[in-house]
């Protein structure tokens, strides 16, 4: 028997809990499920990158017409994500949720490339707390 929930306005599908547990231990480890949402805090250096994890989550959100609720303080972000019209986890949250990872997280000196990224070991241009 599937855990699929089935909700009569959308054609979303909604995941229940042993889902959501397997598929963030799986695919975003370092987020949680807690209280009808998928979450994760993001800590800063500070107010400076506070706000620029704030925008680059706004611009992934309006760009996928898909909004998390977010909290915000000075040194750091919770992204909270649940689809509201079908009342659960659905895969909107889901890849959401892998955008906003992939975008925060990505460390460009680390990738050997041409971009060097922030240097992290001079507090002056450090703004993000990478995992």
């Amino acid at each position: 028997m599937s855990d699929l929930v089935d909700t009569p306005n959308t054609k979303d599908r909604v995941y229940s809990e042993s889902e959501i547990q397997a598929k963030i231990a799986a695919e975003l480890p370092h987020w949680f499920y807690e209280d009808g949402w998928i979450r994760r805090k993001y800590k800063t250096s500070g107010w400076k990158g506070t706000l620029m994890v704030v925008n680059t989550v706004g611009h992934l959100a309006e760009a996928a017409w898909h909004h998390p609720d977010l909290t915000v303080s000075y040194a750091f972000v919770i992204v909270k994500l649940c689809t509201h019209s079908a009342k659960g986890i659905t895969d909107k949250d889901w890849t959401l949720a892998a955008k906003i990872e992939s975008v925060i997280q990505w460390q460009p000196g680390k990738e050997g490339g041409a971009l060097e990224g922030t240097p992290n070991d001079d507090p002056r241009f450090k703004y993000i707390k990478y995992d």
